[in-house]
Protein backbone atom coordinates (compact mmCIF):
# COMPACT_ATOMS: atom_id res chain seq x y z
CA UNK A 1 0.00 0.00 0.00
CA UNK A 2 1.38 3.40 -1.02
CA UNK A 3 0.69 7.00 0.66
CA UNK A 4 1.00 9.93 -1.28
CA UNK A 5 -0.11 13.68 -1.11
CA UNK A 6 -0.92 16.30 -2.78
CA UNK A 7 0.57 19.31 -1.25
CA UNK A 8 -0.57 22.69 -2.74
CA UNK A 9 -0.10 25.82 -0.84
CA UNK A 10 -3.23 28.24 -1.20
CA UNK A 11 -1.83 31.47 -2.57
CA UNK A 12 -3.93 30.42 -5.74
CA UNK A 13 -6.10 28.61 -8.13
CA UNK A 14 -4.85 24.95 -8.94
CA UNK A 15 -3.44 25.02 -12.75
CA UNK A 16 -3.33 21.93 -15.62
CA UNK A 17 -0.29 21.60 -14.00
CA UNK A 18 -1.41 21.20 -9.92
CA UNK A 19 -4.42 18.55 -11.26
CA UNK A 20 -1.97 16.19 -13.28
CA UNK A 21 0.46 15.97 -10.00
CA UNK A 22 -2.87 15.87 -7.83
CA UNK A 23 -4.16 13.30 -10.33
CA UNK A 24 -0.96 11.00 -11.31
CA UNK A 25 -0.35 11.07 -6.53
CA UNK A 26 -4.09 9.93 -6.38
CA UNK A 27 -3.31 7.23 -8.87
CA UNK A 28 -0.32 5.56 -7.28
CA UNK A 29 -2.71 5.53 -4.04
CA UNK A 30 -5.41 3.81 -6.18
CA UNK A 31 -3.21 1.35 -7.68
CA UNK A 32 -2.21 -0.22 -4.55
CA UNK A 33 -5.58 0.79 -1.94
CA UNK A 34 -3.20 3.42 -0.51
CA UNK A 35 -4.06 6.76 1.39
CA UNK A 36 -3.85 9.81 -0.77
CA UNK A 37 -3.33 12.86 1.97
CA UNK A 38 -4.49 16.36 0.92
CA UNK A 39 -1.48 18.80 2.56
CA UNK A 40 -2.20 22.23 2.32
CA UNK A 41 0.91 23.63 2.73
CA UNK A 42 -0.29 27.46 4.00
CA UNK A 43 3.01 28.27 6.14
CA UNK A 44 2.69 31.55 4.23
CA UNK A 45 0.23 33.40 6.19
CA UNK A 46 0.49 36.48 4.77
CA UNK A 47 -0.48 34.48 1.28
CA UNK A 48 -2.25 32.12 1.75
CA UNK A 49 -6.45 32.40 1.61
CA UNK A 50 -9.02 30.04 3.21
CA UNK A 51 -10.95 31.35 0.01
CA UNK A 52 -8.32 29.28 -2.21
CA UNK A 53 -8.50 26.32 -0.35
CA UNK A 54 -11.52 26.18 -0.29
CA UNK A 55 -11.45 26.60 -4.41
CA UNK A 56 -9.13 23.96 -4.15
CA UNK A 57 -10.99 21.77 -2.46
CA UNK A 58 -13.81 22.61 -4.59
CA UNK A 59 -12.09 21.99 -7.79
CA UNK A 60 -10.54 18.03 -6.87
CA UNK A 61 -14.19 17.31 -5.73
CA UNK A 62 -15.34 18.12 -9.41
CA UNK A 63 -12.70 16.35 -11.02
CA UNK A 64 -13.13 13.11 -9.17
CA UNK A 65 -9.91 13.58 -6.75
CA UNK A 66 -10.82 12.20 -3.64
CA UNK A 67 -9.21 12.28 -0.29
CA UNK A 68 -8.77 9.86 2.60
CA UNK A 69 -7.50 12.77 4.68
CA UNK A 70 -6.82 16.63 5.14
CA UNK A 71 -3.63 18.21 7.22
CA UNK A 72 -2.35 21.64 7.38
CA UNK A 73 1.03 23.06 7.83
CA UNK A 74 -0.21 25.98 10.16
CA UNK A 75 -1.45 23.54 12.80
CA UNK A 76 1.85 21.74 12.69
CA UNK A 77 4.18 24.81 13.71
CA UNK A 78 5.21 23.22 16.93
CA UNK A 79 6.14 20.23 14.92
CA UNK A 80 8.74 21.97 12.91
CA UNK A 81 10.16 23.69 16.04
CA UNK A 82 11.35 20.75 17.06
CA UNK A 83 12.37 19.32 14.17
CA UNK A 84 14.77 22.43 13.30
CA UNK A 85 16.16 22.65 17.26
CA UNK A 86 16.88 18.55 17.06
CA UNK A 87 18.82 19.39 13.43
CA UNK A 88 20.28 22.38 15.07
CA UNK A 89 21.35 20.67 17.81
CA UNK A 90 23.27 18.04 15.86
CA UNK A 91 25.30 20.42 13.59
CA UNK A 92 22.62 20.26 10.44
CA UNK A 93 21.33 23.66 10.47
CA UNK A 94 23.68 26.64 11.15
CA UNK A 95 22.61 30.59 11.08
CA UNK A 96 23.67 32.81 7.95
CA UNK A 97 24.18 36.95 8.24
CA UNK A 98 24.40 37.60 4.15
CA UNK A 99 21.62 39.87 2.82
CA UNK A 100 19.71 39.25 0.15
CA UNK A 101 22.40 41.84 -1.78
CA UNK A 102 25.48 40.44 -0.39
CA UNK A 103 24.00 36.74 -1.99
CA UNK A 104 23.56 38.24 -5.19
CA UNK A 105 27.03 39.56 -5.71
CA UNK A 106 28.47 36.72 -4.76
CA UNK A 107 26.43 34.72 -7.17
CA UNK A 108 27.14 37.21 -10.10
CA UNK A 109 30.55 37.09 -9.37
CA UNK A 110 31.00 32.85 -9.13
CA UNK A 111 29.27 33.37 -12.73
CA UNK A 112 31.07 36.00 -14.05
CA UNK A 113 34.20 33.83 -13.57
CA UNK A 114 32.06 30.76 -15.51
CA UNK A 115 31.50 29.09 -12.03
CA UNK A 116 28.50 27.71 -10.62
CA UNK A 117 26.70 29.60 -7.92
CA UNK A 118 27.26 27.57 -4.97
CA UNK A 119 26.89 29.14 -1.45
CA UNK A 120 30.21 29.17 -0.05
CA UNK A 121 29.34 28.53 3.21
CA UNK A 122 31.61 31.83 4.73
CA UNK A 123 28.91 31.35 7.58
CA UNK A 124 30.24 28.39 8.71
CA UNK A 125 33.64 30.37 9.84
CA UNK A 126 32.37 33.21 11.68
CA UNK A 127 33.50 33.28 15.13
CA UNK A 128 31.09 33.08 18.31
CA UNK A 129 32.25 36.72 18.36
CA UNK A 130 31.12 37.74 14.92
CA UNK A 131 27.83 36.65 15.11
CA UNK A 132 27.31 37.79 18.27
CA UNK A 133 28.39 41.10 16.66
CA UNK A 134 25.96 40.93 13.74
CA UNK A 135 23.24 40.26 15.91
CA UNK A 136 24.49 43.18 17.87
CA UNK A 137 23.98 45.33 14.93
CA UNK A 138 20.48 44.04 14.33
CA UNK A 139 21.03 41.41 11.67
CA UNK A 140 18.90 38.51 11.85
CA UNK A 141 20.35 35.21 10.72
CA UNK A 142 18.53 33.38 7.82
CA UNK A 143 19.28 29.14 8.38
CA UNK A 144 20.78 26.72 6.04
CA UNK A 145 20.58 22.75 5.61
CA UNK A 146 24.51 21.83 6.15
CA UNK A 147 24.84 19.00 3.53
CA UNK A 148 27.24 16.61 3.86
CA UNK A 149 29.92 16.38 1.47
CA UNK A 150 31.38 12.85 2.26
CA UNK A 151 29.12 10.66 -0.09
CA UNK A 152 27.08 11.06 -3.12
CA UNK A 153 23.54 11.36 -3.00
CA UNK A 154 21.81 8.78 -4.71
CA UNK A 155 18.46 6.87 -5.58
CA UNK A 156 16.40 4.89 -8.42
CA UNK A 157 13.98 7.48 -9.73
CA UNK A 158 10.81 5.90 -10.67
CA UNK A 159 11.16 8.04 -14.28
CA UNK A 160 14.59 9.11 -14.63
CA UNK A 161 16.13 5.76 -13.36
CA UNK A 162 19.46 5.98 -11.34
CA UNK A 163 19.76 9.53 -10.58
CA UNK A 164 23.32 10.94 -8.83
CA UNK A 165 24.21 14.30 -7.61
CA UNK A 166 27.74 15.44 -5.27
CA UNK A 167 26.37 17.35 -2.81
CA UNK A 168 29.38 19.22 -3.28
CA UNK A 169 27.98 21.18 -5.74
CA UNK A 170 24.44 22.07 -4.17
CA UNK A 171 24.17 25.38 -2.12
CA UNK A 172 23.42 24.13 0.93
CA UNK A 173 19.65 25.51 1.23
CA UNK A 174 17.81 28.10 3.09
CA UNK A 175 15.11 25.95 5.21
CA UNK A 176 13.95 29.35 7.46
CA UNK A 177 13.81 33.41 6.49
CA UNK A 178 15.35 35.68 9.03
CA UNK A 179 11.66 36.72 9.74
CA UNK A 180 11.54 33.10 11.57
CA UNK A 181 9.04 32.02 8.62
CA UNK A 182 9.80 28.52 7.30
CA UNK A 183 10.63 27.71 3.46
CA UNK A 184 9.21 24.46 1.51
CA UNK A 185 11.75 22.40 2.43
CA UNK A 186 12.05 21.23 6.05
CA UNK A 187 8.54 21.33 6.62
CA UNK A 188 7.79 19.24 3.90
CA UNK A 189 10.24 16.54 4.47
CA UNK A 190 8.99 16.87 8.28
CA UNK A 191 5.19 16.13 7.12
CA UNK A 192 6.06 13.27 4.63
CA UNK A 193 8.11 11.48 7.83
CA UNK A 194 5.62 11.82 10.24
CA UNK A 195 2.32 10.95 7.68
CA UNK A 196 3.97 8.22 6.74
CA UNK A 197 4.33 9.47 2.88
CA UNK A 198 6.19 6.13 0.77
CA UNK A 199 5.67 7.64 -2.42
CA UNK A 200 6.29 10.99 -3.81
CA UNK A 201 5.48 11.68 -7.46
CA UNK A 202 6.02 14.90 -8.92
CA UNK A 203 7.78 17.48 -11.43
CA UNK A 204 10.95 17.28 -13.05
CA UNK A 205 11.93 21.02 -11.13
CA UNK A 206 12.08 19.49 -7.67
CA UNK A 207 14.99 16.53 -8.52
CA UNK A 208 17.49 19.12 -6.64
CA UNK A 209 15.01 19.39 -4.10
CA UNK A 210 14.56 15.89 -3.78
CA UNK A 211 18.71 15.12 -3.16
CA UNK A 212 18.61 18.01 -0.35
CA UNK A 213 15.46 16.34 0.63
CA UNK A 214 17.00 12.66 1.16
CA UNK A 215 20.02 14.44 3.22
CA UNK A 216 17.16 15.68 5.38
CA UNK A 217 15.28 12.59 5.83
CA UNK A 218 18.87 10.63 6.62
CA UNK A 219 19.56 13.10 9.60
CA UNK A 220 16.41 12.99 11.11
CA UNK A 221 16.97 8.85 10.65
CA UNK A 222 13.74 8.28 8.78
CA UNK A 223 12.76 5.78 5.80
CA UNK A 224 13.20 7.86 2.50
CA UNK A 225 10.30 7.83 0.30
CA UNK A 226 10.58 6.89 -2.98
CA UNK A 227 10.75 9.54 -5.66
CA UNK A 228 9.80 10.10 -9.10
CA UNK A 229 9.69 13.04 -11.12
CA UNK A 230 7.62 13.63 -14.00
CA UNK A 231 8.36 15.83 -17.14
CA UNK A 232 6.66 19.46 -17.36
CA UNK A 233 3.89 20.37 -19.12
CA UNK A 234 4.47 22.54 -21.66
CA UNK A 235 2.28 24.28 -24.21
CA UNK A 236 1.68 22.74 -27.77
CA UNK A 237 4.68 25.23 -29.67
CA UNK A 238 6.75 22.95 -27.15
CA UNK A 239 7.67 26.02 -24.71
CA UNK A 240 6.85 26.68 -21.56
CA UNK A 241 3.87 28.70 -21.71
CA UNK A 242 2.76 31.41 -18.74
CA UNK A 243 -0.90 30.23 -20.11
CA UNK A 244 -0.89 26.67 -18.57
CA UNK A 245 0.11 28.43 -14.99
CA UNK A 246 -3.78 29.43 -14.86
CA UNK A 247 -5.47 27.32 -16.77
CA UNK A 248 -8.07 25.60 -14.24
CA UNK A 249 -10.81 23.99 -13.77
CA UNK A 250 -13.20 27.49 -13.84
CA UNK A 251 -11.28 27.46 -17.39
CA UNK A 252 -12.41 24.27 -18.30
CA UNK A 253 -16.04 24.46 -17.24
CA UNK A 254 -16.36 27.43 -18.72
CA UNK A 255 -15.62 25.55 -22.00
CA UNK A 256 -18.19 22.93 -21.22
CA UNK A 257 -15.18 20.63 -20.75
CA UNK A 258 -16.35 17.67 -18.92
CA UNK A 259 -13.89 16.12 -15.88
CA UNK A 260 -13.48 13.00 -17.30
CA UNK A 261 -11.80 14.86 -20.39
CA UNK A 262 -9.70 16.49 -17.96
CA UNK A 263 -8.80 13.24 -16.62
CA UNK A 264 -8.79 10.98 -19.31
CA UNK A 265 -5.89 13.26 -21.07
CA UNK A 266 -3.98 14.23 -18.19
CA UNK A 267 -3.41 10.83 -16.92
CA UNK A 268 -1.92 9.44 -20.29
CA UNK A 269 -0.29 12.78 -20.99
CA UNK A 270 3.50 12.25 -21.15
CA UNK A 271 3.51 8.60 -21.17
CA UNK A 272 4.01 6.07 -23.88
CA UNK A 273 0.13 5.42 -23.91
CA UNK A 274 -2.35 6.91 -26.33
CA UNK A 275 -4.27 9.62 -25.07
CA UNK A 276 -8.28 8.51 -25.55
CA UNK A 277 -11.62 8.99 -24.65
CA UNK A 278 -11.73 6.62 -21.55
CA UNK A 279 -14.22 7.94 -18.79
CA UNK A 280 -13.95 4.73 -16.58
CA UNK A 281 -11.52 5.30 -14.29
CA UNK A 282 -10.68 2.19 -13.60
CA UNK A 283 -10.04 1.39 -17.41
CA UNK A 284 -7.41 4.19 -16.56
CA UNK A 285 -6.03 2.86 -13.23
CA UNK A 286 -5.61 -0.45 -14.81
CA UNK A 287 -3.00 1.07 -17.05
CA UNK A 288 -1.34 3.73 -15.14
CA UNK A 289 2.33 2.40 -14.46
CA UNK A 290 5.47 4.79 -13.93
CA UNK A 291 6.75 3.11 -16.17
CA UNK A 292 5.33 4.35 -19.05
CA UNK A 293 6.68 7.57 -18.67
CA UNK A 294 8.74 9.74 -20.79
CA UNK A 295 11.14 11.91 -19.93
CA UNK A 296 10.60 14.48 -22.74
CA UNK A 297 7.88 17.61 -22.34
CA UNK A 298 4.32 16.97 -22.11
CA UNK A 299 2.86 18.80 -24.55
CA UNK A 300 -0.43 19.93 -23.74
CA UNK A 301 -3.05 21.15 -26.53
CA UNK A 302 -6.34 22.47 -26.13
CA UNK A 303 -7.07 20.90 -29.54
CA UNK A 304 -6.37 17.40 -27.88
CA UNK A 305 -8.58 18.06 -24.68
CA UNK A 306 -11.30 19.12 -27.23
CA UNK A 307 -11.09 16.07 -28.93
CA UNK A 308 -11.24 13.82 -26.01
CA UNK A 309 -14.31 15.82 -24.34
CA UNK A 310 -16.35 15.58 -27.71
CA UNK A 311 -15.45 11.63 -27.92
CA UNK A 312 -16.33 11.56 -24.24
CA UNK A 313 -19.99 13.32 -24.69
CA UNK A 314 -20.77 11.20 -27.70
CA UNK A 315 -20.84 8.08 -25.20
CA UNK A 316 -22.52 9.36 -22.48
CA UNK A 317 -26.21 8.08 -21.76
CA UNK A 318 -29.22 10.31 -20.91
CA UNK A 319 -29.02 9.38 -16.85
CA UNK A 320 -25.48 10.65 -16.77
CA UNK A 321 -26.70 14.12 -17.67
CA UNK A 322 -30.47 14.33 -17.46
CA UNK A 323 -30.28 16.75 -14.82
CA UNK A 324 -28.00 18.93 -17.14
CA UNK A 325 -30.28 18.91 -20.15
CA UNK A 326 -32.98 21.94 -21.11
CA UNK A 327 -36.61 21.92 -19.39
CA UNK A 328 -38.54 19.30 -21.52
CA UNK A 329 -35.79 17.35 -23.17
CA UNK A 330 -36.52 13.36 -22.58
CA UNK A 331 -34.18 10.22 -23.49
CA UNK A 332 -34.80 10.57 -27.01
CA UNK A 333 -33.72 14.37 -27.75
CA UNK A 334 -30.97 13.73 -25.78
CA UNK A 335 -30.06 10.85 -28.25
CA UNK A 336 -31.23 13.00 -31.60
CA UNK A 337 -28.83 15.85 -30.68
CA UNK A 338 -25.85 13.99 -28.85
CA UNK A 339 -23.85 13.09 -32.36
CA UNK A 340 -24.08 16.95 -32.97
CA UNK A 341 -22.53 18.67 -29.76
CA UNK A 342 -19.22 18.84 -28.48
CA UNK A 343 -20.29 19.89 -24.88
CA UNK A 344 -23.21 19.59 -22.86
CA UNK A 345 -23.92 23.27 -22.99
CA UNK A 346 -24.44 23.36 -26.97
CA UNK A 347 -27.23 20.90 -26.34
CA UNK A 348 -29.88 24.36 -25.69
CA UNK A 349 -29.63 25.57 -29.03
CA UNK A 350 -30.02 22.41 -31.21
CA UNK A 351 -33.13 21.24 -28.78
CA UNK A 352 -34.56 24.59 -30.03
CA UNK A 353 -34.99 23.57 -33.29
CA UNK A 354 -37.82 21.31 -31.68
CA UNK A 355 -39.19 23.69 -29.16
CA UNK A 356 -38.83 26.59 -32.01
CA UNK A 357 -38.92 29.58 -32.72
CA UNK A 358 -36.72 28.82 -36.08
CA UNK A 359 -35.58 31.52 -38.65
CA UNK A 360 -36.26 29.88 -41.64
CA UNK A 361 -34.36 31.06 -45.13
CA UNK A 362 -36.44 32.15 -48.06
CA UNK A 363 -37.12 29.56 -50.31
CA UNK A 364 -37.69 29.66 -54.43
CA UNK A 365 -40.69 29.59 -55.72
CA UNK A 366 -40.28 26.20 -56.76
CA UNK A 367 -39.47 25.20 -53.49
CA UNK A 368 -42.33 26.46 -51.91
CA UNK A 369 -44.37 24.32 -54.18
CA UNK A 370 -42.52 21.51 -52.99
CA UNK A 371 -43.12 22.37 -49.35
CA UNK A 372 -46.77 22.64 -49.63
CA UNK A 373 -47.13 19.02 -51.17
CA UNK A 374 -44.14 18.04 -47.95
CA UNK A 375 -47.21 19.44 -45.81
CA UNK A 376 -50.08 17.96 -47.72
CA UNK A 377 -48.27 14.73 -47.76
CA UNK A 378 -47.02 14.30 -44.33
CA UNK A 379 -48.59 11.17 -42.47
CA UNK A 380 -47.74 10.19 -39.03
CA UNK A 381 -47.09 6.92 -38.23
CA UNK A 382 -43.66 5.34 -36.72
CA UNK A 383 -41.43 6.89 -39.29
CA UNK A 384 -42.83 9.77 -40.48
CA UNK A 385 -39.49 11.69 -41.91
CA UNK A 386 -38.87 8.08 -44.07
CA UNK A 387 -42.36 7.86 -45.40
CA UNK A 388 -42.50 11.41 -46.06
CA UNK A 389 -39.27 11.62 -47.98
CA UNK A 390 -39.69 8.26 -50.00
CA UNK A 391 -43.66 9.41 -51.04
CA UNK A 392 -42.30 12.75 -52.09
CA UNK A 393 -39.25 10.95 -53.94
CA UNK A 394 -41.86 9.29 -55.80
CA UNK A 395 -43.89 12.02 -56.67
CA UNK A 396 -41.36 14.51 -57.76
CA UNK A 397 -38.80 12.86 -59.30
CA UNK A 398 -36.32 14.63 -56.35
CA UNK A 399 -33.58 13.06 -54.42
CA UNK A 400 -30.28 13.58 -52.76
CA UNK A 401 -30.05 17.28 -51.58
CA UNK A 402 -33.00 18.71 -53.70
CA UNK A 403 -35.01 16.12 -51.76
CA UNK A 404 -33.76 16.42 -48.26
CA UNK A 405 -32.42 19.95 -47.98
CA UNK A 406 -35.47 22.07 -48.52
CA UNK A 407 -37.32 20.02 -45.94
CA UNK A 408 -34.71 20.33 -43.28
CA UNK A 409 -34.53 24.22 -43.57
CA UNK A 410 -38.44 24.47 -43.39
CA UNK A 411 -38.63 21.99 -40.42
CA UNK A 412 -35.75 23.43 -39.01
CA UNK A 413 -34.05 26.43 -40.36
CA UNK A 414 -30.65 24.82 -40.76
CA UNK A 415 -28.39 23.07 -43.17
CA UNK A 416 -27.19 20.78 -41.78
CA UNK A 417 -27.94 19.24 -38.14
CA UNK A 418 -29.42 15.55 -35.86
CA UNK A 419 -30.67 13.35 -38.03
CA UNK A 420 -34.32 14.59 -39.29
CA UNK A 421 -35.23 10.41 -38.50
CA UNK A 422 -34.91 11.15 -34.82
CA UNK A 423 -35.58 15.08 -34.93
CA UNK A 424 -38.94 15.12 -36.90
CA UNK A 425 -40.99 12.70 -34.25
CA UNK A 426 -40.17 15.29 -31.75
CA UNK A 427 -41.37 18.17 -33.35
CA UNK A 428 -44.52 16.56 -33.88
CA UNK A 429 -47.10 16.36 -36.26
CA UNK A 430 -48.71 19.47 -35.36
CA UNK A 431 -45.63 21.34 -35.51
CA UNK A 432 -43.88 20.17 -38.24
CA UNK A 433 -47.09 20.99 -40.59
CA UNK A 434 -47.51 24.41 -39.48
CA UNK A 435 -43.27 25.34 -40.23
CA UNK A 436 -43.91 23.80 -43.83
CA UNK A 437 -47.02 25.57 -44.36
CA UNK A 438 -45.84 28.74 -43.09
CA UNK A 439 -42.22 27.67 -45.52
CA UNK A 440 -44.58 27.48 -48.28
CA UNK A 441 -46.00 30.69 -48.14
CA UNK A 442 -42.67 32.67 -47.30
Amino acid sequence: MSTTRFAPSPTGRLHVGNIRTALHNWMLAQKTNGEFILRIDDTDAARSKEEYVDAIQADLGWLGIDWDREERQSQRLARYEAAFAALRDAGRIYPAYETAQELELKRKVLLGRGLPPIYDRAALNLTDEQRAAKEAEGVEPHWRFKLDHSEAIEWEDGVRGKVKFDPAQLSDPVIRRADGSWLYMLPSTVDDVDMGVTQVLRGEDHVSNTAVQIQMFTAMEAAVPAFAHEALLVGKEGKLSKRLGSLGCDAFREKGIEPEAVIALLCRLGTSLPVEPIADRSALLDTFDLSTFGRAPAKFDDAELERVNTAIVHAMEYDAVRDRLPDGMDEAGWYAVRPNVATINEVGEWWRLVTGPIDQPEFSEEDRAYLAQASASLEWGNDPWGTLTSTLKDATGRKGKQLFLPLRQALTGMNHGPDMGELLPLIGEEEARARLSQASAS
